[in-house]
């Protein structure tokens, strides 16, 4: 029985809503992830978002005893099987591998801001100030090195209160 990977295009962020029902009826799926920090309720927070939003691959039997496809169009968080006229968009076996050495080779998560970056305060007194990013301390607080007075000043900082700047 021949298993190949195809493309499955999802609700807007309802890809994880879409493997998990698809694996449910016995589906092999992948959802490839990025873990990042994003800023959630005013704190900084690890997050997975879809490497590809909108987007999953699931694996399909094409042998001629294989079950129907048809399930899926119906299956909560699918919007449809992607496909090049009348055929599904089928995906080479060897970009799925490589995707997923990626995925686990990847480590820990995409830092929001890294030591050096040039970011700018947003809020409160230095609101407009723009100063290098530094580092975090252990109390959920950024460190900003600004230019005060004609020196240099470390200044902690909410990261919910600073934006990065190219």
């Amino acid at each position: 029985m021949p298993l190949n990977w195809y493309l499955i295009h999802s609700k807007p962020r309802q890809e994880k809503t879409a493997r998990e029902h698809l694996e449910r009826q016995g589906y092999p799926c992948y959802l490839p992830v990025l873990r990042l920090e994003k800023i959630r309720r005013g704190a900084v927070a690890e997050v997975e978002e879809a490497l590809f939003p909108r987007y999953l691959f699931v694996q399909l039997d094409t042998g001629s005893g294989a079950r129907s496809w048809a399930p899926i169009h119906s299956t909560q968080g699918v919007t449809r099987l992607v496909r090049f006229g009348l055929e599904p968009a089928r995906v080479d076996e060897g970009l799925i591998a490589e995707l997923k050495s990626q995925e686990a080779s990847a480590g820990q998560a995409q830092r929001l801001f890294e030591h050096g970056q040039r970011v700018q305060v947003t809020e409160g007194a230095f609101a407009g100030v723009e100063g290098i990013f530094q580092m975090r301390d252990g109390q959920a607080r950024a460190m900003v090195l600004i230019e005060l007075l004609s020196r240099q000043v470390k200044l902690p900082v909410d990261p919910a209160a600073l934006r990065r700047l190219p």
